[in-house]
């Protein structure tokens, strides 16, 4: 042991093997990316994750052309661990995968709209997140009816055939689908660096569409395939300008949301069909831990009554509960409506591109069209051999004897043929055929019924060579295609279209009761909010040892609040937000009810009301901002406002101006000054740092600034500037309203 730890450590004491070490260490990142990682990278998004012109993965394409080939399309069932056993002779990534991959094509899984597996047995679900699928060995399978337009005509030479991993099998590199699979058929892959989720389409909308379009490429496509369609149904809200934006781009998303239905005898609501992007257990779940957070009062109880003939979760309802209000408000908080979001990425030639619906149809038809010609073109070379081979045995209808002498006087086998050419004059080809030809059907009525058939060969091969190259026939065929199959496997829509403007969205102050209330803010931070019943019976309000009322406004339940602190921060609330309290209860300490900073106190509180009203904040630096609330009205619920306003001063006084006012502005060294608040311009910027309304003298500063009525100041043409900034005047006994004790006062 300690002989070999001896060698190691000479290998590595060795220059050149450390030289060698620093060269591999040495290696620049983008080599290591570019030789190790981007193949990688391509192989997902080439060969695993991205769906192609035809609808499918390579996992899809290999399982269903195994089925094909085991005789599974028209044949009875046969065991799914059987399928995915020969599958695996195409698809090397395991048993579990292949078995997955044909759980999601199953008609028992309900994924798709049109299932390509006609399954038996338990395979699941795709809305429940807890029903497992049957292992391989219990569930059948065999292929359903649609996949006759997917293999049509496969073995004449339409698509092109590759190697299976192992050189041993072809397996086709696309099938040939005869309708636009890649919009019937929902997809979802995440590959190196991109992703794609196609929604799926009304197979027979989709054909229609198709033929729509390609007699007309200016075609509405929304007149014919209005929306997208699920197989789990529900409802989609409808968008018209954010469809065509899905539509023209590739990308996008759109709403989803349940059905359900109130019965009224028992007092419950059934939820029939959920959105395709969410399960019943994450719904239950959500409904669950809004109960217990007291988000939900009207509800007594949930339940998953799913059985064998669907999808059906109960909602038991209390007494007197709205059942339209209720759901609107189910339909805001949990997963019954959910966003399905659009990145129509798919390979064409090889190559990942996001397109819109038009690009789809025009890439489809293209490639369609060339599988369509190269049928076409199989066809035409088989009926020329036929003729080629009928000409020949032509030439021995003339003389039936004469052929069979020349084969009786050859002596040897091999010359058969070329004695055959040369009394004949027919090529190799037709000589072979005729030296092949049966003893019993050497006879006049046999070849006669034969080159019978010359006739019709050549109209057939006159007619496909019309169209082999005629782009006009080809998309003749490809639209009578669409048409059979749109009617013998086109089914309705199963998700619904609920317009958006005809939705009353759910709001909040929709559940909270609105009536009059008082709110008051102490100085260190206390809020309380008592009814006008309460207020008037209550006696004197109580607020902590050495603390005070700030300021207090009648108001509604359902205002929102503004609160502005020290650290030019801005918090929102609603009265809603707090219990009704008492006059004898100290209230609800805001900094902790708002998750305030440590630290940080209230400046000010105000009623912002719809908004339209303006903000003025007066600074220690003798500046005055007018804002306008507008700037801190939020669309969305942030309950924090960071730069709610500047941090060049520390803010002195607050004002919000319903109205105009007249202000006075105390500095610290006994000045004061009188302006009117109509002076200053309003500013849209919350940070602005306003304008100077107070100069000052060297180390002084602005103290204080209140309401001209509650000053006291008697002599108001002595303090009141025409023009801002203003140095003020010294105040005066008659003006500091200041009370003097008497004797009487003690």
């Amino acid at each position: 042991m300690a002989r070999k730890k001896q060698e190691e450590k000479k290998k590595y004491d060795n220059p050149n093997v450390v030289g060698l070490r620093a060269e591999i260490l040495e290696q620049p990142i983008t080599e290591t990316l570019e030789t190790n990682y981007m193949p990688y990278a391509m192989s997902v998004i080439v060969s695993r994750a991205i769906p192609e012109i035809d609808g499918f993965k390579p996992s899809h394409r290999k399982l269903l052309y195994t089925m094909l080939k085991m005789g599974l399309l028209t044949g009875g069932r046969t065991k799914s661990a059987n399928i995915v056993g020969q599958t695996m002779k195409l698809n090397p990534h395991g048993d579990a995968a292949i078995y997955e991959t044909m759980v999601r094509l199953s008609a028992g899984y309900q994924a798709l709209l049109t299932p390509f597996v006609d399954s038996k047995g338990n395979f699941g679900k795709v809305y429940s997140r807890d029903m497992s699928y049957a292992a391989p060995r219990y569930t059948e399978a065999k292929l359903s009816g649609i996949c006759n337009e997917l293999f049509r005509d496969i073995d004449k030479d339409t698509v092109d055939f590759v190697d299976n991993y192992d050189g041993s099998l072809k397996e086709p590199t696309l099938l040939p689908t005869a309708f636009p699979n890649v919009l019937v058929s929902s997809n979802l892959g995440i590959a190196v660096g991109m992703a794609s989720q196609i929604c799926g389409f009304n197979l027979a909308e989709v054909c229609d569409t198709t033929v729509a379009w390609l007699k007309d490429p200016e075609h509405d496509l929304l007149s014919t395939m209005p929306a997208p369609d699920f197989p789990t149904g529900g409802e989609i809200i409808y968008d018209r300008a954010q469809m065509e934006s899905i539509y023209r781009t590739g990308r996008g998303s759109f709403k989803l949301r349940a059905r359900w239905r109130y019965v009224e005898k028992e007092n419950i609501i059934e939820i029939y069909e959920i959105p395709y992007t969410t399960t019943s257990e994450a719904i239950i779940d959500k409904v669950r831990e809004l109960i217990q957070a007291n988000k939900i009062r009207e509800i007594n109880d949930m339940r998953d009554e799913t059985d064998l003939s669907g999808l059906r979760l109960a909602i038991d309802l209390k007494r007197g509960t709205d059942p339209e209000k209720l759901m609107q408000k189910l339909f805001k908080l949990t997963p019954l409506m959910d966003s399905f979001p659009c990145n129509f990425n798919i390979l064409v030639a090889g190559n990942p591109r996001v397109m819109g619906v038009g690009e789809i149809l025009e890439e489809w038809t293209a490639w369609r069209t060339d599988c369509v010609r190269r049928r076409v073109f199989f066809d035409l070379s088989k009926k020329k051999e036929k003729l080629h081979l009928l000409k020949g045995l032509e030439q021995i209808l003339l003389d039936i004897d004469r052929a069979i002498e020349i084969i009786r006087g050859t002596e040897l086998e091999a010359d058969v043929v070329p004695n055959l050419m040369l009394g004949f004059g027919i090529d190799q080809v037709q000589a072979e055929y005729v030296a092949e030809i049966k003893l019993r059907n050497i006879n006049r009525e046999y070849i006669l019924k034969r080159t019978a058939e010359t006739a019709d060969l050549e109209r057939d091969i006159e007619e496909l060579e019309s169209i082999v190259n005629n782009r006009r026939k080809l998309r003749g065929i490809i639209v009578d295609e669409l048409k059979q199959i749109s009617k013998k496997y086109g089914e309705p829509r199963k998700t619904g279209i609920v317009y958006a403007n005809e939705i009353e969205e759910y709001s909040e102050e929709q559940t909270v009761e609105d009536y009059p209330v008082t709110v008051f803010l102490s100085k260190e931070g206390y809020f309380k909010k008592i009814t006008a019943q309460s207020l008037r019976m209550s006696g004197e309000q109580k607020y902590k040892e050495g603390d005070e009322l700030r300021e207090s406004f009648e108001t509604t339940n359902r205002a929102e609040l503004l609160f502005l602190t020290d650290r030019q921060q801005m918090y929102k609330a609603k009265a809603a937000d707090f219990e009704d309290g008492k006059a004898s209860q100290l209230g609800v300490y805001l900094p902790t009810k708002l998750q305030m900073d440590e630290g940080e106190n209230i400046l000010a509180m105000l009623l912002p009301g719809d908004y339209t009203k303006h903000l003025l904040l007066i600074f220690e630096n003798g500046k005055a901002a007018r804002i306008e609330l507008s700037a801190y009205e939020t669309k969305t619920n942030r309950r924090k406002l960071v730069n709610a306003c500047s941090d060049k001063s520390p803010v002195k006084a607050v004002f919000q101006l319903n109205e105009e006012l007249d202000l006075v502005c105390h500095s610290s060294d006994g000045r004061a000054l009188i302006f009117n608040t109509a002076q200053l311009q309003p500013k849209t910027s919350r940070t602005t740092q306003g304008v100077n309304v107070m100069s000052l003298k060297p180390k002084r500063f602005l103290d204080r600034a209140e309401k001209l009525a509650d000053s006291g100041i008697v002599n108001i043409t002595r303090f009141r500037v025409k023009s801002l900034p203003g140095a003020g005047a010294i105040l005066r006994g008659e003006d500091k309203n200041e009370q003097q004790i008497s004797l009487l006062d003690e």
